[in-house]
């Protein structure tokens, strides 16, 4: 099976911007998803970085060229094969990730990154739709509050739980790492 490392949204919207993520605590997240940069690189796991990017100057949140569109140095200062741009949810939606991953003959998707109830959720159902085994690594994604009804820490263990019930398995960074040998 060849595996890629898809790294969604690690933007600086996400941490010092209008939309910080809360659970698990950004700080915490933020480095399992170096980590698992850094073991995917050790292993030869070509990494991909998706960026949200919002075209409209005036559209609010991650809008190109500004600070908080940003990758966050976490994933920017790292090695990686290419960055995606996207402007909707799915990683795949208009753009060139189905290509891309075709071209690396890769079959495993393993996935980090924010927001685990919309990005992700979405990027992993897509690719099980395009029959590709997904991995959702819990540790190295996150969310924020939904609501007060709907609090992050809810939101992403209700998510991880859904995804888990068919669409993915849901490891943790150092199991996943551990898997690489």
């Amino acid at each position: 099976m060849t595996q890629a490392l898809i790294v969604i949204d690690v933007q600086n919207e996400y941490v010092t911007g209008g939309l910080p993520i809360v659970h698990p605590p950004v700080d915490g997240s933020l480095e399992r998803i170096g980590e698992a940069i850094d073991a995917a690189t050790q292993h030869g796991v070509p990494v991909v970085l998706v960026r949200h990017t919002e075209p409209d100057p005036s559209g609010g949140l991650f809008v190109a060229g500004t600070p908080a569109w940003e990758l966050h140095d976490v994933v920017a200062s790292r090695p990686h094969a290419v960055v995606i741009d996207k402007s909707l949810p799915g990683s795949f939606t208009g753009t060139d990730l189905a290509t891309w991953i075709a071209d690396h003959d890769v079959d495993a998707l393993v996935v980090a990154g924010y927001m685990t109830h919309m990005c992700v959720d979405t990027t992993t159902r897509q690719a099980m739709h395009l029959g590709l085994d997904v991995t959702v690594l819990d540790d190295a994604t996150g969310t924020i509050d939904v609501s007060a009804d709907l609090p992050a820490a809810l939101v992403h263990r209700v998510e991880l739980g859904v995804l888990g019930d068919g669409f993915a398995q849901v490891r943790t960074t150092s199991d996943w790492v551990s898997s690489l040998g």
